[in-house]
Order: C-alpha cells, then sequence, then structure tokens
C-alpha cells in the first residue's frame, strides 16, 4: 500500500511539472492583449456628420487587421471636449473651431478628414424664419430689421464660436447685408424662439431647418449652394495619433467601406440614422441621407484644406473666439 501510495505522489508531482512547463512555454496567441484586435474609441454628438461609423458598428465591419471602431454619443459639445482631453476617446467628430480651442487649451489635435462638406451640399446650415415673417431673404430680413417700427424685435439666434454662427456671417458678408444676432446657446430653444415668433430668425443645421420647414416655417438662406463654407471633421489626439498611426488608417478604412454600403444603397441605413441622429418623428421618414467624402486617396489621409480650415481661424480671430494656431494641410497637424 505504502509503495502504491509513493508511485500516486510521484504521478502527481510529475503532472504538476508537466503542467508548470506548459504554462512557462505558452505561445502569444494565449496572450488577450497580443490577440485581440484593437478598437479604436471615436467620440460624437448625435448627428448625421457619423452616419458611416454608425453603420459600421452595426455592421460589424473591421479594418483588414482587425481593428474596429466604438461609437461613443455625447449629448453636449462640451462633454465631447472634456472626454477627448481626458483621452476617453481617441477621436472624434467635430468641427474646425472647437479643434482649434482644444488645441489651444493644451490637447493638440489632427484634423484627419472631413466627414461633411466636401462639397456644399453636404452637411447644410441656413437661417430659419417664422411662418409669418414679412421677409423670404437676408436682404428684406436686414431692410426690416433696419425699420425702426420693428427695433424692439430680437434678432437671428446663434450660439457663439459654432458653426450655425459662422455660416450665419459668411452668408450676410456674402449677401453685403447686416442683421442683428442674439445669442441662444441651446438649439432646441433656439428652435423653439424663432417658431413662436420672438426672435427674427435662427441659425440651425439642416434637421432642424427640414422640421421647421414641415412645421410652416421657412428657410430664407442657407450653404447649399455657392461657396462651401462648412465643414465638420474628424480628429485625433495628435499625441495618440503619433503612436497609432495605424489605427487612424483603419478607421478611414472603415469609414471609406461604410461610405460605399451609403452610396450603394442609402436607404437601407435610413433607420440607422434615425435612432442614432434623434430625428424628430415629423422628419423623420422623409429626411434624405446625405452623401459622404472618402477618408483615404491611394491609401493616404485627406486632410481638409487650407480653404477649409484658414478662413474658420481668420473669422474667430476677428470674433475674438481665438483661433490663434497654425495648421498644416498636408499632414493635418494643428499646433500653437
Amino acid at each position: 500500500m505504502r509503495i502504491n501510495a509513493l508511485k500516486a505522489m510521484v504521478v502527481s508531482a510529475c503532472a504538476a511539472l508537466a503542467l508548470a512547463s506548459c504554462v512557462g512555454c505558452s505561445t502569444p496567441a494565449s496572450t488577450p492583449s497580443e490577440t485581440e484586435a484593437a478598437v479604436v474609441r471615436v467620440g460624437t454628438m448625435p448627428t448625421e456628420d457619423i452616419l458611416p461609423l454608425w453603420v459600421a458598428q452595426d455592421s460589424n465591419m473591421a479594418a483588414a487587421d482587425g481593428t474596429t471602431v466604438e461609437v461613443v454619443p455625447f449629448d453636449s459639445a462640451q462633454a465631447l471636449s472634456a472626454a477627448i482631453t481626458a483621452g476617453e476617446v481617441d477621436m472624434a467628430m467635430t468641427d474646425i473651431m472647437r479643434a482649434a480651442k482644444l488645441t489651444e487649451s493644451g490637447t493638440a489635435v489632427d484634423l484627419e478628414w472631413v466627414t461633411l462638406g466636401e462639397m456644399a451640399s453636404q452637411g447644410v446650415f441656413g437661417i430659419l424664419a417664422p411662418a409669418d415673417a414679412p421677409y423670404s431673404t437676408l436682404q428684406e430680413m436686414a431692410a426690416y430689421a433696419a425699420d425702426s417700427a420693428s427695433a424692439d424685435l430680437h434678432g437671428v439666434g446663434v450660439g457663439a464660436n459654432t458653426v450655425p454662427e459662422y455660416v450665419f456671417n459668411m452668408l450676410c458678408a456674402e449677401a453685403d447685408v447686416t442683421i442683428p444676432s442674439e445669442e441662444v446657446a441651446s438649439l432646441p430653444e433656439r428652435y423653439g424662439l424663432v417658431a413662436s415668433g420672438q426672435l427674427m430668425g435662427a441659425a440651425l443645421p439642416a434637421p432642424l431647418l427640414a422640421l421647421g420647414e414641415a412645421n410652416g416655417m421657412k428657410v430664407i438662406a442657407d450653404d447649399s449652394q455657392g461657396s462651401n463654407i462648412s465643414q465638420s471633421v474628424m480628429v485625433a489626439r495628435a499625441e495618440w495619433a503619433a503612436e497609432n498611426e495605424q489605427a487612424v488608417l483603419d478607421v478611414a478604412e472603415i469609414w471609406d467601406g461604410a461610405v460605399k454600403l451609403l452610396t450603394d444603397d442609402p436607404e437601407a441605413y435610413h433607420d440607422i440614422l434615425v435612432t442614432n441622429a434623434n430625428l424628430n418623428e415629423t422628419i423623420a421618414e422623409s429626411y434624405p441621407i446625405s452623401s459622404y467624402p472618402n477618408a483615404l486617396s491611394n491609401g493616404a489621409l485627406v486632410h481638409p484644406s487650407d480653404t477649409m480650415v484658414q478662413p474658420v481661424l481668420d473669422w474667430m480671430r476677428s470674433r475674438g473666439y481665438g483661433g490663434a494656431v497654425s495648421y498644416d494641410a498636408a499632414t493635418g497637424a494643428m499646433s500653437l
């Protein structure tokens, strides 16, 4: 019995040594950190500008090396900026103004590609007026504002240092008119004030323009024609991008794959737009899906051009909003 017990102990010891040996020589494939594909977190506001990545996420798209994206929505631009600064997201869909302010505040970002606004017809902003407004053009609005009888009427609602305000200013400059404006930071509040006739007009993005028209209000000007005024952009934290160049290209590859899906059959993804962009039910079925620019050309990133970025920086400086950064269109880098 003691011999059998001794044999059992020897067998157990050998088995333990064999197991330890196997653990010691385990292959890299057993290490999750070395085998799991990268997931790039992309922050965004709930707008149509990011639709290709919502489509990619819904379709489980991945880059050739297995990299995927996780779209992280935020309810406010301030919350999105804070997440970029804190490193809670690696990349983000935003605008040129916010990218400049992030860089000025110490979180340098690279402008990787245009998400909407490669052409004037993409990512429209405009001026919505009350249904019974006695003007239908910017020139008529300017004349009405100058009339002493309407001197007590509030101006056009805008948000300081935002794309709608920039578009409003540029449209007025193109029309050679001066129209008073009034700070109303909240988009829903701005829409509500113009709907109730408490503002002469409101500078708003396309979904709210469409909602206003559906409810009898009128768009008196927008940037869908003529000069290509406004763009939204995909940015990456410069520090992260420098260490993850391939990951940036992977996200661009995924973006372009989803753009092709949207180009081939846009209506197949209409429900994704309605759900994620929080479109009002009044316009949900009729709201059109935009075309989207590609992020890559011959394998290289298509950074926003100088002609897109520099006018915005000049405008920011003229308004006292900052804009004291330089931009390199060859690399997309913003710097102080």
